[in-house]
């Protein structure tokens, strides 16, 4: 599998300062045939260890999200914007972040997802460098045949228990974002357009 194969490139890249105090690099996981991809920022400290993206308090998180509208890792595919955990759990930089982006443009080109979940920040100004999370998060958008949803990072809601419920909600129309190519409906008899960002 070509996936598989980026995968094991990605794993031995030398391509920013970050391989010199990684432990494992993480390229990414899941169904390459899904049609849903979530993008986080950056590996953290269990993350480096294991080699897998999202095995943390944070992945827990997500997993539990992800069970709650019937879907799995199995189903899905997660992966970061930057492959290699920076020390301390700080913000990647920006030529870290340089440095993977055709690592996730070579993946994004294998994977051909429909939706597309930004996880934070970093990951919704990787497409939209403009755009605030705090704005639109929850707001889908189209481009070409790819629904680009962003939402707040699971590590949002472990430092703040309000965010948790925004999550959630913001979680729990993803099936219908993508069962509809990107409109969201509020309730069944009042289907809402597509909302732009």
């Amino acid at each position: 599998m070509i996936v598989r194969l980026l995968e094991e490139e990605i794993a031995s890249c030398t391509r920013c300062g970050l391989h010199k105090t990684r432990t494992r690099a993480v390229p990414g996981e899941g169904n390459p045939e899904a049609e849903m991809v979530f993008i986080g920022e950056a590996p953290g400290f269990f993350e480096d260890q294991e080699g897998r993206p999202f095995v943390g308090q944070a992945g827990k998180l997500l997993d539990e999200l992800l069970a709650r509208v019937g879907l799995s890792r199995s189903k899905v595919y997660i992966l970061n914007i930057v492959k290699c955990r920076p020390p301390q759990n700080r913000d990647p930089l920006p030529e870290e972040i340089n440095a993977c982006s055709p690592w996730l443009t070579s993946q994004l080109s294998l994977l051909h997802p429909r939706l597309i979940i930004t996880l934070g920040r970093y990951s919704l100004n990787h497409f939209f460098p403009s755009e605030s999370i705090s704005k639109v998060h929850g707001k889908p958008r189209r481009l070409e045949n790819v629904i680009y949803y962003p939402m707040y990072h699971p590590a949002a809601a472990l430092h703040q228990a309000r965010m948790r419920q925004i999550i959630e909600e913001d979680f729990k129309v993803l099936p219908s974002v993508l069962k509809s190519g990107g409109k969201v409906a509020e309730n069944p008899d009042q289907p809402q357009q597509l909302s732009l960002f």
